[in-house]
């Protein structure tokens, strides 16, 4: 094979998909739809080397699953593109979209076998349907569906790009600079996931297999007075409140390092650092809205949560099922799938001399369960 570089583009939000988890973190069986689709590539063809492009976010935990090169997205497709072309130094590239997910590899042949300097080569369909433009007809044979990948001189896209990263493919961009571009045979087994019905017509996607994941948090928090407690995100009926940079809400910091931990997303210290003014006094539920939301956009639903709080005061018990109440809403799962247990300290310890609280948090999690006919 040619000297090639294979670019997957992966740092899209999929606002059009229209589910909790973003497309790229849909599970195929027990593997990310990012990793299943570089391993598709991998398994037959070689490339110089692999670059998935990822969302901040998102970078770490992509790095966790696989030893490609990962780059971190701009906020548009070419910025992540160009982004990408920084980072490699091989003469050709070939630049994928993570949600083409089922790969051809006649296609892929089609490709290599026209690659070129000064070129862009991309797979391309012929519009079988009528075909109207602003309610008038048009001649549909001279109609072409582009797809990817599309196979580049990295040089000169990448020389394009750094004037102009506003095109929405290689081949528009190559066109519009006076750059040869040359078209093979696509396939339609290689469309491409958009809009959650899709799901449905890609022949190469499996569902999800079960892979409970569990998360244990822990968290410290010291009394001080003249401040409202909060404690699982409902208002406690006592003289003193938590110290700390947020509201200091021990129950719901314990569960955000538990859900965090399950999902392999570092802690909430990395998160929301006590550093940044941004979360001086904030209310610690909408951290937790924050952490649930990207805990589903990765593909994870929650399963169950357990909680034990260690506090010789206040009272824990009289507001169990409140807190119960307001974790199910954020969390978005049912009442009987909280756990929440009470103790003292028997009055040994920082707890015992009602000079603050612990809070131990367990979550499990599991993939989400997406499936056909959706």
């Amino acid at each position: 094979m040619q000297d090639i570089t294979l670019i997957l583009l992966g740092a899209g939000d999929s606002t059009r998909f229209n589910m909790p988890v973003k497309k790229q973190w849909l599970y195929i069986k027990d593997k990310p739809l990012w990793l299943f689709v570089a391993n598709s590539f991998l398994e037959k063809f070689k490339f110089k080397e692999i670059v998935v492009v990822s969302n901040t976010k998102e970078i770490e935990l992509m790095r966790g699953f696989a030893s490609f090169k990962f780059v971190k997205g701009g906020d548009s497709r070419g910025e992540s593109l160009l982004n990408a072309l920084n980072s490699i130094e091989s003469e050709f590239v070939m630049v994928s979209d993570i949600a083409r997910c089922c790969i051809d590899e006649k296609v892929i042949n089609r490709l290599l076998s026209k690659c070129k300097k000064d070129v862009c080569v991309a797979p391309a369909l012929k519009v079988s349907d009528t075909t109207y433009y602003e309610n008038r007809p048009i001649k549909r044979e001279k109609l072409l569906r582009v797809q990817t990948p599309q196979l580049s001189d990295a040089k000169v896209l990448k020389e394009i790009l750094e004037k102009d990263s506003s095109y929405s493919d290689e081949t528009t961009a190559f066109f519009y600079n006076n750059k040869e571009v040359i078209f093979v045979e696509g396939s339609s087994r290689m469309e491409k996931l958009t809009y959650k019905e899709d799901l449905n017509s890609l022949f190469c996607l499996e569902p999800p297999i079960d892979n409970f994941k569990t998360g244990f948090g822990v968290d410290i928090h010291p009394f001080e007075d003249g401040k409202e407690m909060f404690l699982g995100g409902v208002k406690i009926d006592y003289d003193k409140g938590f110290r700390a940079h947020s509201d200091g809400d021990v129950l719901i910091h314990s569960l955000i390092d538990a859900l965090l931990g399950a999902s392999s997303l570092g802690d909430i210290g990395e998160l929301f650092p006590d550093s940044d003014n941004r979360y001086k006094n904030i209310d610690s539920k909408e951290l937790l809205k924050e952490v649930v939301k990207l805990v589903n956009s990765v593909g994870y639903e929650i399963v169950n949560i357990d909680i034990s709080i260690v506090a010789q005061a206040p009272k824990i018990n009289p507001y169990k099922n409140l807190i119960k109440e307001a974790l199910s809403t954020i969390l978005k799962i049912n009442k009987h799938q909280i756990n929440i247990k009470a103790t003292t300290a028997e009055k040994l310890g920082f707890v015992g001399r009602e000079e603050g609280v612990i809070v131990y948090s367990t979550a499990t999690l599991n993939y989400f369960k997406w499936g056909k006919e959706i």
